[in-house]
């Protein structure tokens, strides 16, 4: 589980070399940001100095046209002329839009070489005019792109440099951000790699999309009546003929999201038809593997629910305490108050109490078959104290648990044991609140502070989080042990917790590293709510051997994972590792 020393030591330990050699060798051709140096400055810099070999990968942009604002229009039609990567071929469909001025710029448009200009008869909306320009592609890769947005001018250079990177690819997305009416770049959404359970929430990959032209050809192209989400639909049947790795996200913004009265970006926070469109499609992928989806908290989400076995899996919940009878108390309550998942068993691993009145509340606990009481009789190893007892487990899942931590609504468990159970997820936590409503834990990420942090920790319960990642389910690289799911083979398989190096700090992220690196997807879910009582202020850990293991705990860190501390996949590095706010670095 994570701990932290007193801020003046924190701050005097993030100071240390190697930290700062690990930044300067992770982001050596990255200019620092600050000063006021924008995003879009500092990125194109990156990308002019990206060595490009002689690439002969060639792109059909594929447009969609029905009575665009002509002024945007042109401005999009500008953005793809200037690309400085000369392999394109640039394909409008007019939906049957009968405008003269419009026809008159299209005939014009026509007589470029590069350009291909169909004009439909009849107006078949969004999907079959998308078809109907995959059907005159001939580039080996298609691009997606609306009729009144922009592309960075050298977004098919990077999209050729990744697949120069990674020739295995057949779906590649970049960041984004939004552009106004007065030609403002703003918002700017800096996306994880490929992160499936976060697409199951919310069509986050979006723009740039780029696919493998014959994959298209291989899935159909979209699907009629599901315009409005008809790229939703097609990114989900293609992933269908995809392997994770086949799936490469580009670290820039390459797409200017046009946000103006009218514009898909400017409503997107209103639900409608694409919600609904999004919403069958992801039943539809989802539903071979019998899992039901509705409608998310907030708009344009979704949330799966994964199915549990008629025979449910029995949970081995695991609470170590030492004393602490008040909060024991409040915790095994709960767990037979507020859970709606009964086949648990819960094992209470006593480590050394000597206060009489909880060894008495144990004692009782155990008569009345709520708890398995277990004796740690050794010095405090929260590793080898779950360890331990996961060795005397007799469920599938192990649910290992702070004794401070409280149950608030029911279906939590039920929420973590689905997706524990999933073949290809490893280790599942929960979100979890101060008692004063404001977060704790919303999953981890690595390299905050140089080891790992908390994402959005002490934000409001109900806020949204960075494009809202506090309100839907997705993977991430790590989550907190004060509540975490996870199958015994799983923990098994990777050896469980260090509790040679890692006696009480670091012990669950560097699980949740071990349990990744066997080829597991961790996961976070908002819909498992408790509140952790750790105290908001935990006061000063001044003890000077408290110190000295923390330091060496964080060395094990640094030594053993190194830089991939730094590149959390599930992260981006164009975001703070000095903040647990989600704010650009």
């Amino acid at each position: 589980m994570i701990r932290y020393v007193p801020i003046s030591v924190r701050e005097k330990l993030r100071k240390i070399d190697w930290l700062a050699r690990t930044y300067r060798k992770h982001f050596t051709n990255l200019p620092m940001l600050g000063c006021g140096r924008s995003y879009d400055l500092v990125q194109s810099e990156e990308i002019t100095a990206l060595d490009l070999n002689d690439s002969a990968v060639s792109f059909s942009i594929v447009v969609p046209v029905y009575n665009p604002d002509l002024h945007h229009f042109k401005a999009m039609i500008k953005s793809i002329a200037n690309q400085s990567y000369a392999h394109w071929q640039l394909v409008l469909v007019d939906d049957a839009s009968n405008n003269t001025e419009l026809n008159q710029y299209l005939f014009e448009l026509a007589n470029d070489p590069k350009v291909t200009v169909v004009v439909q008869q009849k107006n078949g909306h969004i999907s079959k005019a998308t078809n109907a320009g995959f059907a005159m592609a001939t580039g080996d890769f298609v691009v997606l792109l609306d009729q009144d947005d922009l592309l960075h001018p050298d977004a098919l250079k990077c999209v050729a440099y990744y697949l120069e990177q990674h020739p295995e690819a057949l779906v590649l997305y970049s960041d984004e951000d939004k552009v106004d009416a007065n030609g403002n770049r703003q918002i700017p959404h800096f996306k994880p790699a490929f992160n499936p359970d976060l697409l199951y929430s919310h069509n986050y990959i979006s723009h740039l999309g780029v696919y493998q032209r014959e994959l298209v050809q291989q899935v159909g192209g979209c699907r009629v009546g599901f315009e409005g989400s008809q790229d939703y639909d097609l990114l989900l049947r293609c992933l269908e003929h995809c392997k994770p790795e086949e799936v490469v996200h580009i670290p820039y913004v390459l797409y200017h999201w046009r946000a103006v009265p009218g514009s898909t970006a400017f409503a997107e926070s209103e639900k409608g038809y694409a919600q609904n469109a999004g919403l069958r499609a992801l039943q539809d992928h989802l539903a071979p593997r019998g899992v039901k989806v509705e409608l998310g908290k907030l708009a344009n989400t979704y949330r799966a629910r994964w199915p549990i076995p008629e025979k449910a899996p029995l949970v081995s919940v695991i609470i170590p305490t030492r004393n602490s009878k008040e909060l024991v108390e409040m915790c095994v309550n709960s767990l037979y108050e507020n859970n709606d998942y009964a086949q648990f068993e819960v094992l209470l691993v006593d480590n050394q109490s000597d206060c009489p009145e909880s060894l008495a509340y144990f004692a009782a606990l155990e008569a009345q078959g709520k708890v398995r009481l277990l004796r740690y009789d050794a010095p405090f190893n929260y590793s080898a104290i779950n360890n331990f007892a996961t060795k005397q487990a007799n469920g599938e899942v192990l649910l290992l648990l702070n004794n401070d931590v409280e149950a608030i609504n029911g279906d939590w468990l039920r929420e973590m044991v689905s997706h524990a159970i999933r073949s290809d997820i490893g280790c599942v936590g929960a979100k979890l609140y101060y008692p004063n409503g404001t977060l704790q834990h919303a999953g981890v990420i690595t390299g905050l502070g140089g080891v790992a942090g908390h994402s959005h920790k002490h934000f409001p319960g109900d806020h949204p989080g960075y494009f809202k990642r506090l309100q839907i389910t997705q993977n991430l690289s790590a989550v907190t042990a004060a509540c975490l799911a996870v199958r015994k083979s799983v923990f098994e398989e990777v050896g469980g917790l260090n509790e040679k190096d890692l006696t009480v700090a670091f012990n669950d992220v560097d699980f949740c590293l071990k349990v990744r690196e066997a080829g597991y997807r961790n996961l976070w879910t908002p819909y498992a709510e408790l509140i952790h009582h750790e105290s908001v202020s935990r006061g000063a850990e001044d003890n000077p051997e408290k110190i000295a293991r923390f330091q060496r705990e964080i060395a094990y860190m640094q030594t053993t994972w190194g830089e991939a501390l730094l590149d959390d996949p599930n992260y981006s590095r164009w975001l703070t590792l000095d903040r647990e706010d989600f704010s650009y670095r």
